[in-house]
């Protein structure tokens, strides 16, 4: 009775009798199972060694065999991968965005980031004017469904020429307005026309929206308005998003004439045109007005953000439309998130309207200045190979050709290895880059020291590429 098939019967038996034992509870002596069962001591004792190596009874010498405490159930790892099908194709790419809003591992250099450092935010004036606002009495309410009557009319006055309290939507943020107006003007599969190169977070946000971005040539003056109508009518596209103040990446500022060309060009193809005002607080020097203050046929969709100038978490902007397309913006905003908290707007309120706001125009322009001074300069001493597309009048970033034959990848991993950061040129166009680009940004350094130690590590990646180290 000592063969195999005893030892495997009885195993199944004492089993079973586990299952029915509270853990902790004593089994039956040997001698008692080897009575019930008419088995010899080898068989009991393998049963019960293969019962212990599954981890249901414990044996404790001179006390007995124990039913083992209960086991936790192991969690299998989830299957996930049907919501590969369900999904379908890939519609929200963030890489491009999230790498500019990545925060930089210590003591790694920022040259990339679309915001004003710390030490450039009125972080004081800011916290003065959030204390003020939760202390207003309907602080807490909520807001009316197209923003507060005090902030609409700001931004009204901000932008200027006709536009009154009535045309200002307020959203939460310069990207949260593109994401409206691009789902609002335009159905999923139509295209949209934009500058090239141009902000990756608008590519982004056109294809979350399932609009086909079509490129647009610029030159340093901006987006070339033939250009634009050949554009509309090889493509039947019904909007143009463009940035005419301080392009980004490039700079380059459109004139007054070819705004005013830019208009007609896309009244005559019965299209709107999405005015990112971004840059309006960054300038060092004077501009031409906003298009929207040009146009009287509702062409034109404006967009003036307060996170630029203040911080990247005051997400409150101002989106200005006329006639059907306000209201159909006005509808997709309260569909999709119904209003932008009342504190923060009532913080943006009191902040705009203090004294401390004008005061913080000034210290940013004259910071600007200086730190796009120290950038440039840094360039000619360090990488004179490095060529400047234009110096910009003001803004956040210089937008740089690399030397022939330059491998942009390369530049930006050698880059990141002497510990600095930069923003490669591909992320900003929507379709195959003319040639190696970097955006270099000059806000993000803590400091004219960290800046020109960014700069003098970047040099070296600019000038002597890995590819080239090893012919």
């Amino acid at each position: 009775m000592n063969d195999d098939s005893s030892i495997a019967r009885l195993a199944a038996m004492l089993r079973k009798e586990t299952e029915r034992s509270r853990p902790g509870e004593r089994l039956p002596s040997s001698r008692e199972i080897m009575r019930r069962h008419g088995v010899g001591p080898v068989t009991v004792s393998r049963a019960i060694a293969q019962l212990a190596a599954e981890g249901r009874v414990v044996t404790r010498p001179g006390a007995g065999v124990f039913v083992a405490p209960a086991r936790r159930p192991v969690a299998e790892t989830p299957d996930l991968s049907w919501q590969t099908v369900a999904l379908g194709d890939r519609v929200v790419d963030d890489s491009a965005t999230a790498s500019l809003l990545a925060q930089p591992p210590d003591g790694v250099v920022p040259l990339t980031g679309g915001y004003l450092n710390p030490e450039l935010r009125p972080v004081n004036a800011l916290a003065a004017a959030a204390a003020r606002a939760v202390r207003r009495p309907e602080a807490w309410s909520m807001p009316p469904l197209n923003g507060l009557p005090e902030l609409r009319r700001w931004f009204a006055a901000e932008v200027g020429g006709a536009v009154t309290q009535n045309d200002v939507l307020v959203v939460s943020g310069g990207q949260s307005a593109l994401t409206l107006a691009f789902r609002a003007l335009a159905a999923p599969g139509s295209p949209i026309l934009m500058e090239t190169p141009t902000y990756p977070g608008a590519l982004a946000a056109a294809k979350a929206a399932g609009l086909r971005a079509s490129a647009v040539p610029l030159d340093r003056d901006g987006v070339r308005p033939d250009l634009l109508a050949e554009a509309f009518a090889m493509t039947g596209a019904r909007v143009f998003y463009c940035q005419p103040t301080l392009q980004n990446p490039t700079g380059a500022t459109l004139t007054r004439e070819r705004r005013e060309q830019v208009l007609a060009v896309a009244r005559a193809a019965g299209a709107f045109v999405i005015e990112d005002d971004y840059a309006r607080y960054l300038t060092t020097g004077p501009v031409p007005p906003p298009m929207v203050t040009m146009d009287t046929h509702g062409t034109v969709v404006h967009i003036l953000s307060l996170s630029k100038i203040t911080s990247p978490s005051l997400r409150v902007a101002g989106l200005t439309a006329r006639g059907p397309a306000a209201h159909r913006l006005r509808a997709c905003q309260v569909v999709e998130s119904f209003f932008v908290a009342r504190p923060l707007q009532e913080t943006a309120a009191e902040f705009v309207g203090s004294t401390a706001w004008r005061r913080h125009l000034g210290t940013v322009r004259q910071g600007l200045g200086v730190r796009q001074a120290t950038l440039l300069a840094g360039l000619a001493r360090h990488a004179p190979a490095a060529e400047v597309h234009l110096v910009p009048s003001g803004g956040l970033h210089v937008w740089v050709r690399l030397p022939p034959g330059a491998d942009e990848a390369e530049v930006v991993e050698a880059a990141q290895a002497r510990g600095v950061l930069v923003s490669p040129g591909r992320i900003y166009y929507p379709s195959e880059p003319p040639g190696p680009r970097l955006r270099l940004t000059h806000t993000a350094a803590t400091g004219l020291a960290e800046l020109e130690e960014g700069i003098r590590r970047l040099a070296p990646a600019l000038s002597h590429q890995p590819h080239q180290s090893h012919q």
